[in-house]
């Protein structure tokens, strides 16, 4: 069978899509006449009824179930790869998917590290989603944690983020060495995943005392005097990682891994002993003993 075209793949997702071949074609902005022939022209390529078609309603069947979700998935990696293409004419630009106060600290270190002639530019994404942002194409590389999402990425693990608590200074809890969840979770501002604004918003929403919340390590880098970090006992920490789609291996990108992965290590040789850390020359291969992909 002759591979099947973009063009014909795009045409059934806005059929099934919208299960009407007259809002179809409106959609894709052509006539409802030749949809329809498309339509069937493509149940004969392939050999299966994709639609059930009445005079009063248009449905999927099992197969059109299946080839709608395929179609999805072919038709965003196609945008994804298109996106990629474009960002590689633009010399050594590397666009990194971020949530917002997370590895403020190693970020930094990255940003300062590759900030030299002839280093590629780094372009900062803000975004929930950095998973997402990998799969689209919009992001090249993300720091994430280790508990999101990461089907179809490559990943090499980097910091381990210890959970604190952010506090009001004039908190009850403040001047404690650590907290509890248990005494947390008795704070009737006490928040158990956070809200999503940024991290400015969250820092001032606890100065204000209208939020308690825990957070990573990291974001204690940021708080004012009005604010305090506590850490918290009974909860385990979040490995942060950092995360590509494993078609993608530009040169700005490994060069990228491997300055991110050294800094990490500087960083935890600065928290621990020496002996401690795990020995890796600086000619190891990327996230050598830590790199992996995942899905």
């Amino acid at each position: 069978m002759d591979r099947l075209e973009t063009r014909q793949l795009a045409y059934f997702v806005a059929v099934a899509e919208e299960l009407h071949f007259g809002r179809a074609a409106e959609r894709l902005g052509i006539a409802a006449p030749p949809l329809s022939r498309a339509i069937s022209q493509l149940e004969r390529r392939i050999g299966v009824r994709l639609l059930e078609r009445t005079s009063r309603r248009v449905c999927l069947t099992a197969p059109g179930e299946v080839l709608l979700a395929e179609s999805r998935t072919v038709l965003a990696a196609l945008d994804a790869t298109v996106r990629r293409v474009q960002r590689a004419d633009r010399a050594a630009r590397l666009v990194v998917a971020v949530r917002s106060g997370s590895g403020t600290g190693l970020l930094l270190d990255l940003v300062q590290a590759l900030d030299r002639p002839g280093a590629e530019e780094i372009d900062i994404l803000f975004t929930d989603d950095q998973a997402a942002a990998l799969r689209d194409g919009t992001a090249d590389v993300g720091l994430l944690c280790a508990g999101d999402d990461l089907a179809g990425l490559s990943t090499a693990d980097l910091l381990r983020e210890e959970p604190v608590a952010l506090l009001p200074a004039d908190h009850r809890l403040s001047g404690r060495s650590t907290v509890t969840l248990a005494e947390l979770r008795a704070d009737p501002v006490f928040s158990p995943s956070g809200p999503q604004p940024s991290l400015n918003a969250i820092v001032d929403l606890v100065a204000l005392g209208r939020l308690v919340v825990v957070v990573g390590h990291s974001s204690a880098d940021r708080l004012g005097r009005a604010v305090v970090a506590v850490p918290v006992t009974g909860l385990p920490g979040t490995m942060l990682v950092l995360a590509w789609h494993h078609r993608h291996r530009s040169p700005a990108l490994v060069s990228f891994i491997r300055t991110a992965t050294r800094l990490a290590a500087d960083r935890l040789a600065a928290d621990r002993p020496a002996a401690t850390v795990p020995n890796r020359p600086d000619n190891a291969p990327v996230g050598e003993g830590r790199s992996r992909r995942v899905g």
